[in-house]
């Protein structure tokens, strides 16, 4: 075994006893352990009787502390990688760290484990074959309902994280633009006593979180059904005026095909709406 290299490593969510031995055996051997809090990882050594040097590696400061850390493992030193808990580099730093290593010809291995996102789809009965995860939505009103309107037509399960001060207000977001009828499941607190799965859909959610102020509380994932497929006889207004138009020009079946040229519509779809009278020719 290479004893040389930056194990990324990932580490509980919760409950504790869900650090798999391999990880425990890569902090115990670890010279240092780059973390994002110093004390909390410091509590997890402490569970599992290891004591390597803990280097604080957070947002404010990693890209001044890679040169060290880089330099360590160049000098054939063996460093450990975490988040505060679950899998490093999931909406947490570390990323800039792992690429540098890579530059630099360093090994990287990742040791797999616990995850707040899995965990969330695991437990939320909403398809997760497919799944986009969007990590914490803006804290500002607008730019975080922006982000919603963007994402109000993704197909796939969509995956969010988010702070307890701002649950309230992101539910209202998303029963507004997204249509409280979307399937949903908010898991706080995942591997942990007071563990909830709240669902089924964004209006149910979003009652649960403003009736009980303990579901306001925790760490929380939010798992959205996507939207639903599109209904391929609509027709929006736009296309609705095109088809009329050309139909005052043309007869009625060659102004659907033109108009189904032009949008993509369905020709039958354009005819029909012709027929019934609904278009002002």
């Amino acid at each position: 075994m290479e004893t040389s290299g930056l194990e990324v490593v990932a580490t509980p969510i919760g409950h504790l006893g869900d650090l798999s031995p391999r990880a425990a055996e890569a902090l115990a051997r670890a010279d240092a352990v780059a973390c994002e809090d110093t004390r909390r990882t410091g509590r997890l050594m402490e569970h599992i009787g290891a004591h390597p040097p803990l280097v604080s590696l957070h947002e404010h400061n990693e890209r001044d502390r890679i040169p060290a850390l880089v330099s360590r493992l160049e000098a054939g030193e063996n460093l450990a990688l975490v988040s505060d808990a679950g899998t490093p580099l999931v909406s947490d730093p570390g990323f800039r760290l792992v690429r540098a290593a890579r530059e630099a010809g360093i090994r990287v291995t990742p040791i797999p484990g616990p995850s707040a996102l899995l965990a969330a789809l695991m437990g939320a009965g909403i398809p997760s074959d497919r799944f986009c995860f969007e990590g914490f939505l803006p804290a500002k009103a607008g730019a975080r309902r922006q982000r919603l309107d963007g994402l109000a037509r993704e197909a796939r399960t969509l995956v969010f994280f988010e702070a307890p001060h701002r649950i309230e207000a992101c539910l209202a977001d998303l029963v507004e633009i997204l249509g409280g009828d979307r399937p949903a499941t908010l898991a706080r607190e995942l591997t942990k006593r007071h563990e909830t799965f709240l669902g089924p859909d964004l209006a149910g959610v979003a009652a649960a979180v403003t009736a009980d102020p303990d579901q306001r509380r925790g760490e929380m994932v939010l798992v959205v059904g996507g939207a639903p497929p599109p209904d391929p006889d609509a027709l929006d207004e736009a296309t609705c005026r095109l088809v009329t138009r050309l139909a005052a020009e043309l007869p009625p079946r060659r102004a659907a095909a033109v108009a189904a040229d032009l949008t993509g519509a369905r020709r039958n779809t354009l005819y029909r709406y012709l027929q019934e009278g609904e278009g002002d020719r």
